[in-house]
């Protein structure tokens, strides 16, 4: 055989020949997923979780975004509402405007053997989804915060007053409208007096809760909420592995539990079910972490924070 040979198209892992054998998990996906969007561009996939149009998704990839759409298998909603965030899982829960939904079907755990084939959401057309299979990679496990929760400031302690020097692009604080020169006088409603009151503040803190933070600017005083990022995915260093993974999630880590796939994905395509062969979701994908690493939350996980959030909301 020659060496330089490879298979068809077709017949690779993304190929018609094979997604084609999925055809039932397709369906399970094209009614029971949603496609997230801001504007016309696609930012995220969710789990339909009542049929009267609540819909789980990531977190970090939605919830800056003032002017949410949403497709639920043919049909397309506008101006929908994101009601409440769970940080510590990097959870959203959406609503519709939509009766008569198909959500998913829980499989019973999220506890299933390495080398299980499961199907995810691929790219999609406009109205058609496509999927993506492959198999479960990893045992279940926690993934800690990397280096811990920080806001994305650079702090200078000017005098008796503490001082931003420098606001770190991409992080909360740049997107709250936190801008150097800005004296900070309180985090989580703890004063800051010195630098190290702002490591006690943020001690017990998630990356990705928001945290009220009281500056002075000038003569005016102001209190934006600030979304924390994990101290090593904001600073650091792109690896070789990261260079040849493409697209990541913003936030990777700081899950109390996950299940782990081997199917290619990116960020965009977060927040959607992982369907087992029987098409029932066993965990929802919660961040693309490298090339070679897809985390999902597990199924067991997902019911609860659906139920208890529906139930949130309702109140």
């Amino acid at each position: 055989m020659d060496a330089q040979q490879s298979l068809e198209s077709t017949y690779r892992i993304s190929g018609e020949g094979v997604t084609s054998a999925f055809e039932e998990q397709r369906e399970v996906i094209q009614k029971s997923s949603a496609v997230i969007y801001n504007g016309r561009e696609e930012i995220a996939y969710g789990v339909v979780v009542s049929p009267d149009g609540y819909i789980l998704t990531k977190a970090s990839e939605v919830q800056e975004i003032n002017d949410l759409d949403a497709r639920v298998d043919r049909e397309y909603f506008k101006s929908v509402k994101l009601v409440m965030v769970d940080p510590r899982w990097d959870v959203a829960l959406l609503k519709v405007d939509g009766k008569g939904l198909v959500p998913v079907e829980y499989a019973s755990t999220g506890e299933i053997p390495q080398g299980t084939w499961v199907v995810v959401n691929g790219a999609t057309s406009r109205t058609k989804r496509r999927v993506l299979a492959g198999i479960i990679s990893a045992r279940p496990r926690e993934i800690l915060p990397e280096g811990g929760a920080v806001l994305g400031v650079q702090l200078e302690e000017e005098g008796e007053e503490v001082e931003v020097k420098e606001v770190t692009e991409g992080s909360g604080a740049e997107d709250a409208g936190v801008k150097a020169g800005d004296v900070v006088l309180a985090v989580g409603g703890i004063p800051v007096m010195e630098v190290e009151d702002l490591t006690a503040a943020l001690e017990d803190k998630k990356a990705g809760e928001k945290i009220k933070v009281a500056l002075k600017r000038g003569e005016e005083t102001l209190e934006l909420s600030v979304r924390l990022a994990a101290r090593g995915e904001l600073f650091a260093e792109v690896t070789r592995n990261d260079q040849m993974s493409g697209d990541y999630s913003k936030r990777r880590s700081g899950f109390p539990r996950i299940i782990q796939h081997d199917i290619l994905a990116n960020s965009h395509t977060m927040g959607g079910p992982v369907i087992d062969l029987d098409g029932r979701m066993v965990g929802m994908n919660i961040a693309r972490a490298n090339r070679a690493e897809t985390f999902a939350i597990p199924v067991e996980e997902v019911r609860k924070l659906a139920k208890g959030m529906i139930a949130q909301a309702a109140e």
